[in-house]
């Protein structure tokens, strides 16, 4: 089981793909472009079992942790090396009886530090904040403020995610305000170069 890197591209996956090897090969793009960490985030998908045993595959060759949104038991079932958790979507002591102690548990904190330290306490592995900015995947999104970002850094020893309509024009504001990593989706699996588009965060972290 991979651990979770403490800064870089955190790619999450968009629904836009009609088949799992075309979804697989995004990833395998995206990955080649310099992603850190590839989160699976299927809401509707009839495949979810086989594009997270493909997806898994392509992000251990390239030695990056696969995290699966909202599903331990999926998580569980193909070994992957984490799950993302919202406020709706269990607690992170019970993620952690179930997947063990080496795994990679993230939590959304939207817009609070207090979520974001209970989740510190709780054993979370990182916290995500989002979204920063409109964002076509998350449009009703409650917005977060820079000041949170200020804020978190100052009192948590984990990494810290931003997400939300994050582009390599804005993404250094993040950075500079306390995030380690930045989410995100249409950014990379919405452009029809996945692999270019991951490629252009990179200046981001040199």
């Amino acid at each position: 089981m991979l651990s979770f890197p403490h800064y870089g591209l955190y790619a999450i996956t968009a629904e836009s793909h009609t088949t799992p090897e075309q979804l697989a090969q995004a990833v395998n793009a995206a990955l080649r472009g310099g992603a850190k960490v590839i989160q699976y985030r299927a809401k509707s998908t009839q495949n979810r079992l086989t594009e997270a045993k493909l997806l898994l595959a392509q992000c251990h060759a390239f030695q990056v942790p696969l995290i699966i949104n909202d599903d331990v038991e999926l998580a569980l079932a193909i070994g992957a090396d984490g799950v993302h958790l919202g406020k709706d979507d269990g607690s992170i002591v019970e993620a952690r009886r179930r997947l063990g102690e080496k795994a990679i548990i993230g939590v959304s904190c939207y817009n609070s530090v207090e979520r974001a330290l209970e989740a510190q306490v709780a054993g979370a592995s990182y916290v995500a904040f989002g979204r920063f900015f409109p964002s076509s995947s998350k449009p009703n999104a409650p917005c977060a403020q820079l000041e949170t970002l200020v804020s978190a850094k100052q009192l948590l020893h984990l990494p810290i995610v931003a997400i939300g309509g994050i582009t390599p024009a804005n993404g250094q504001s993040l950075l500079e305000a306390g995030a380690d990593l930045l989410a995100v989706i249409d950014g990379v699996f919405g452009a029809s170069d996945p692999e270019h588009a991951a490629l252009a965060f990179k200046p981001l972290f040199a």
